[in-house]
């Protein structure tokens, strides 16, 4: 890895190439992708002055052979620690900082209808267990349930597994991951005990989606869509269903390059490239009124 501040592409490339070889969930995509990044260095293509082109040129090169959205090389503006996940870490922070733990808003509609948006991530669980909780709780006291994922970019498997939890009302094996490191599988399960109160597993629950909603955010959705839990509304979701981890390859650039990927219990396989499927497909600013809507059709009757 470079310490220089000057941007030197080859070290750059070079060092993304050795990571993908040593680190990518699908080794045969990072053989490929290695001969491909190689083949465009050697033809000019990354001979670029500033490293937000690098990332840019980069990113749609390692996205065009299987369209994985996690791996990217990204480029952050203020210089970064070296330290592994370091890059992503500190911005998580500061989001998690300005946006009341991400449970920026919980509202209480008509009918005894509550929503709680959780945006802009599903933060890391040791910060975000109090805020979740909180909110939560605070929501099971209603009669149907709305969880607004329409602005969540992702986050914590952990995070994941904490707020279907409340949502349930037993352990539940949630998802499986297959990580490369090893070639080891864990599983993933809602907790058996909860701080606060649970909404529990039998009143109304809808999910709403976008198709900004990626990742972690994803895997909430799908995980309480195949348990027959909730009702998904609003929009295809992007589709990334591989955790990464980062490595800084240059003070402003971290090649992020997925480690995993999400194998879920019923379904036999995950959101991958096609996105989380709707229930019942609209407009992503349709959904919190058509879920509004079917939440008190369900309570009426």
């Amino acid at each position: 890895m470079t310490t220089l501040t000057k941007l030197q592409p080859a070290l750059v490339i070079n060092e993304t190439a050795r990571l993908l070889v040593e680190h990518y969930v699908f080794p045969e995509i990072a053989e490929q992708l290695t001969d491909l990044l190689r083949r465009r260095l050697d033809e000019g293509a990354y001979d670029v002055d500033g490293a937000e082109d690098l990332a840019r040129l980069v990113t749609a090169d390692l996205q065009s052979v299987n369209g994985d959205r996690h791996l990217s090389l990204k480029y952050h503006a203020d210089q970064v620690p070296p330290e592994q996940g370091a890059a992503a870490l500190e911005a998580m922070r500061r989001d998690f900082d300005t946006s009341l733990g991400g449970a920026p808003r919980l509202q209480l509609l008509d009918g005894g209808v509550a929503v709680v948006e959780l945006a802009p991530m599903l933060f890391p669980l040791e910060w975000a267990a109090e805020p979740l909780s909180a909110a939560l709780t605070l929501a099971s006291r209603a009669q149907a349930l709305i969880v607004d994922l329409r602005a969540n970019r992702g986050g914590d498997p952990d995070t994941v597994a904490f707020v279907c939890s409340y949502l349930l009302d037993r352990r539940t094996h949630l998802n499986s991951m297959y990580w490369r490191d090893g070639e080891r599988s864990e599983q993933s399960w809602s907790l058996p005990h909860v701080p606060g109160a649970r909404f529990g597993g039998s009143k109304p629950l809808y999910v709403l989606s976008s198709n900004s909603t990626f990742s972690a955010a994803e895997e909430l959705a799908y995980d309480l869509q195949q348990l027959a839990r909730a009702v998904v509304v609003g929009e295809r979701t992007r589709g990334g269903a591989h955790p990464r981890n980062g490595w800084t390859v240059h003070p402003h650039l971290e090649a992020a390059i997925p480690v995993g990927r999400a194998i879920n219990p019923v379904s036999g396989t995950n959101w991958e490239g096609i996105g989380v499927q709707p229930d019942i497909p609209c407009a992503a600013a349709d959904a919190l009124d058509r879920a509004h809507a079917m939440a008190l059709t369900r309570l009426a009757g």
